[in-house]
């Protein structure tokens, strides 16, 4: 039996993390993929791939074609159609597959949270009545806005939103976290935002915000995350290499 191979979905400060612990041990070939949605990604530690398979089919076919023992899927914890095709391609190929998800963050004492299921549910929990909104979901989604053009929207994003929106009141920031909890109150305050949509992502690049609507009183519409992954799931680094070493353990533990 030669060297493992793994395939890491990734497009997460946890795939990149968990990819550079694994060329760090030297046993193993790892093939991270990105779906390219970010137009300059940062520098990886191992070989990459870049933009989708053409389905779950298509995934399975690259998979069994590519040799691979063992499927990684650390995408987004929103990337939900990419995380069923992972699924649904070990499931029919038999290759063993585990999550990396991180944890969802909780409610604590301050936080006024209203926990909706999509983006357009959390436009619509906004109100009649203008109001100013930092909407931080990022670039793909910013077009539902439109949809309720009596606010005035703040739109953070990684990379332009494609089109202008039509909107009166709109203003649009490129910036990619991680960020300060100064630097988030003082972003609030400048542009008088009295609410924030948010997808219940997890994780401390992005938290700052949630920490910053808390101590300033500001309402945030939650949306909530679809479903867990029908595959194993853990929510650490270390776990999933723990795990690796449970499922692969003879080639792992023998080295190069």
């Amino acid at each position: 039996m030669g060297r493992p191979r793994i395939l890491i979905l990734g497009g997460t400060s946890e795939a990149r993390l968990l990819a550079g612990s694994l060329a760090a041990r030297g046993n193993c070939d790892v093939l991270l993929s990105l779906a390219g949605r970010t137009e300059k990604p940062a520098a990886q530690p191992v070989p990459v791939r870049i933009g989708g398979f053409g389905g779950a089919a298509a995934l399975a076919d690259f998979l069994k074609a590519g040799g691979y023992d063992l499927l990684i899927d650390a995408t987004h914890p929103f990337a939900e159609r990419i995380s069923a095709n992972a699924a649904f391609a070990a499931g029919t190929t038999g290759i063993t597959a585990i999550a990396l998800r991180r944890p969802e963050w909780q409610r604590l004492p301050g936080d006024r949270w209203r926990e909706v299921q999509s983006i357009p549910a959390a436009i619509e929990a906004l109100g009649p009545s203008p109001r100013h909104v930092f909407l931080a979901t990022g670039r793909q989604a910013a077009h539902h806005a439109e949809a309720a053009a009596q606010h005035f929207y703040l739109i953070r994003s990684v990379d332009p939103v494609e089109r202008p929106l039509a909107l009166a009141n709109v203003d649009y920031l490129l910036d990619r976290g991680p960020f300060t909890l100064e630097g988030e109150s003082a972003l609030l305050k400048q542009h008088h935002i009295d609410a924030i949509i948010a997808k219940n992502s997890g994780g401390a690049a992005t938290y700052a915000k949630i920490e910053a609507a808390r101590l300033l009183g500001i309402e945030v519409m939650m949306v909530a995350r679809a479903s867990a992954s029908t595959v194993k799931t853990v929510d650490t680094v270390e776990a999933a290499l723990a795990t690796i070493d449970h499922l692969v353990p003879p080639a792992m533990k023998r080295g190069v």
